[in-house]
């Protein structure tokens, strides 16, 4: 296996990162300027609270090379005060480390406070016990507040001395979650932060819903969303929702598809004066998680796709959730969603998954998204300056229904006689078609007559750095070098400012220029440019299975409160079939060893020494497990595996099997790249 080594990674955050300068942090109609710069950050979601403290730095290191520029994470309430007055800040929990150690990977961060948080977790993240006291959660009313007072004083004395004003890595605060009430009780979040201390360049919040009354201009920034699918939808049929949207390339900068269990049918309309903020994403869908009653599978086009259009549409930072999956940490009851508990209980969760099928999964392994979106994070780095304050035009129709396969969907963005062609030709589980004798015409240069096949997602350049336009994705310049990748089935042509044209040349690597500084890659080599990979030893692990019992009588089937079927509970995986794992050979120490089970079933747990240490639901995609999280010594576990049963009220997609009964078909160990 390889072992990647990011080689830029010190470009990546460079403008963004000098904490002891304390850099100048402002923003207006376009952009974030740091230090007089405009800049186009790339904002990744990771939960400290669900990757065990010893992985830290390494996933951190990891995101930076996947091109992050600043980390997202929520302080979930219940993780920290799940019993009243009793707060816990250690282990995985300990968010001043976790700030430190952003600090010393030169990545800002942007904490999500609450207290409403949602994230799938258990009430949204307010703890059961605030629901005995007799207040209206998320209001002004004063006892409420007070709790939100201590718990604020309490995240203070994790951030005190780490704000960016200290030279520390705390750049901005997101206060609660997809708010829709008025205004001034988000303000007055604001008030008791700024109270306690809390001082830092920009504050955020939810762009969507629409509030009933809105938050004073400047207090705090929108920011947006949008997801390729969602497991919050009630409907268990296929591309059910209007995510479809999320492909089209629009002016219309916030979601009506998001949290639609909660908020309901959305209209199309931003809080008045909200566009006069730059246009930023903090909830880019970079997966998917499933929950039991839909289980959506997710695709690296599905991630890539969305970024490219949002990007295309005027957005400045993406934000994407997730970028890094989790597993939820222990806790005195299961902290997971679910329809049974007091709040927030419109979805069944897994108790401890929360892979998203994001970019870096539960495990920190790499998924192909993760490389991909790479060429759009080089791209926002090198080219940010010169983006961010273009213009997006709107030659397609902007309102295209799902599906739509009639025009070819691109939108430019251009100052003075420069710009950016964006090319979308793909939508999730709609087979659009290669789009033929396509002329594209920006800044009065005429492209060449050209077939753009099916699935092409590309940004090509007009009149840049001495090319008045290509027909091959521009990707990163470094070092006056220009990198740009052949797109497949699209014959590469360049022509240059000086009257030179290159027709229907082909890629030769990041090593060797097809003409002067530009440089011609692969997708593949775009993908990995500026990473160097090296040899990793491998253990020798192996698992083998041993069936001990027998699946007992098929589980009922329940209907929640909010008319979705449930997850199993406890008892429920009793009659479960019961398999014992044992796992053989030698692990190399700082090797990262995944188990990955393909199994026939419903879903599944897995246990060691009783412990309930991971679980899954079954939608096509592999059970995974890191064997290095087990405890020293121990190479036994409990595999629970749930028949899937015929005609069950769930979405599955066509990756799962749906055969009726249970068992395991195959179960690899491979070592991840770390």
């Amino acid at each position: 296996m390889k072992k990647v080594i990011c080689l830029f990674s010190l470009f990546m955050a460079a403008s963004l990162s000098v904490f002891s300068q304390n850099p100048e942090v402002r923003w207006d109609k376009q952009s974030l300027i740091i230090s007089g710069r405009r800049v186009m950050p790339v904002m990744g979601e990771i939960h400290y609270s669900r990757i065990p403290a010893a992985e830290w730095k390494e996933e951190v290191r990891k995101m930076k090379d996947g091109g992050v520029t600043i980390i997202a994470t929520y302080v979930f309430w219940n993780h920290i005060e799940e019993q009243e007055g009793i707060f816990n800040w250690s282990g995985q929990r300990d968010l001043r480390h976790f700030l430190e150690i952003c600090k010393e990977e030169g990545l800002p961060v942007i904490l999500r406070v609450g207290p409403f948080c949602h994230g799938e977790v258990r009430n949204g993240g307010i703890p059961d016990w605030a629901f005995t006291k007799g207040c209206k959660m998320r209001s002004e009313d004063p006892l409420f507040l007070s709790l939100v007072d201590r718990l604020y004083r309490q995240i203070y004395s994790q951030i005190q001395g780490l704000q960016w004003k200290d030279g520390g890595p705390l750049m901005a605060c997101q206060f609660d979650n997809e708010y829709r009430g008025h205004g001034s009780y988000l303000v007055a979040l604001k008030g008791i932060a700024t109270k306690i201390g809390f001082d830092l360049p920009f504050y955020t919040r939810t762009g969507w819903p629409e509030l009933a009354s809105p938050v004073p201009f400047g207090e705090m920034l929108p920011l947006y969303g949008d997801y390729a699918d969602g497991f919050w939808e009630r409907s268990i049929e296929e591309t059910a929702g209007n995510y479809y949207k999320a492909f089209n390339f629009r002016a219309f900068r916030s979601s009506t598809a998001i949290a639609t269990e909660q908020l309901g049918k959305q209209k199309e309309k931003l809080n008045k004066g909200d566009e006069q903020y730059p246009y930023f994403t903090c909830e880019l869908g970079g997966g998917m998680m499933v929950a039991y009653h839909r289980r959506p599978y997710l695709y690296p086009e599905d991630a890539y796709s969305m970024a490219l259009v949002k990007l295309g549409s005027g957005s400045n930072l993406l934000g994407y959730y997730m970028y890094h999956g989790g597993t939820n940490p222990e806790g005195a009851t299961w902290l997971n969603e679910m329809q049974r508990t007091t709040a927030t209980n419109y979805n069944d969760m897994p108790v401890k998954n929360y892979d998203f099928q994001a970019p870096l999964g539960e495990f920190g392994q790499t998924n192909p998204h993760y490389y991909t979106l790479r060429k759009l994070h080089l791209f926002m780095e090198d080219y940010g300056e010169v983006l961010a304050p273009m213009e997006a035009s709107f030659p397609c129709r902007q309102d295209l229904p799902k599906g739509d396969d009639s025009v070819l969907r691109w939108a430019y963005r251009s100052q003075g006689d420069s710009g950016f062609i964006f090319i979308n030709n793909y939508e999730r589980l709609q087979n659009l078609s290669s789009k033929k004798n396509v002329r594209l015409k920006v800044c009065g240069i005429q492209l060449p007559k050209l077939t753009i096949p099916a699935g092409t997602m590309c940004i090509l350049p007009v009149n840049i750095d001495g090319i008045r336009y290509a027909t091959a994705q521009i990707i990163a310049k470094r070092n006056g070098n220009i990198y740009m990748e052949q797109l497949k089935g699209i014959p590469t042509t360049i022509s240059f400012k000086n009257g030179k044209v290159l027709r229907n040349i082909k890629a030769k690597g990041p090593k060797t220029p097809v003409y002067e500084h530009i440089y011609l890659l692969t997708s593949e080599e775009a993908a990995h440019l500026f990473l160097q990979e090296e040899a990793q030893k491998e253990s020798t692990l192996t698992v083998k299975s041993k069936k001990t019992k027998e699946a007992g009588k098929l589980r009922t089937i329940t209907i929640g409160v909010n008319k979705v079927a449930e997850e199993p509970t406890d008892e429920d995986y009793e009659q479960a079939a019961i398999y014992k794992l044992s796992v053989s050979g030698e692990m190399v120490n700082g090797s990262r060893d995944l188990m990955s089970i393909d199994y026939q079933g419903d879903c599944a747990r897995l246990y060691v020494n009783g412990k309930l240490v991971a679980d899954h639901f079954n939608n096509g995609r592999p059970f995974l497990f890191g064997l290095w999280r087990l405890p020293e010594g121990v190479k036994e576990l409990e595999l629970r595996i749930l028949p899937m049963q015929s005609n069950i009220p769930v979405y599955l997609p066509k990756e799962a099997d749906k055969t009726p009964g249970e068992r395991i078909k195959q179960i690899q160990v491979r070592n991840i790249i770390r």
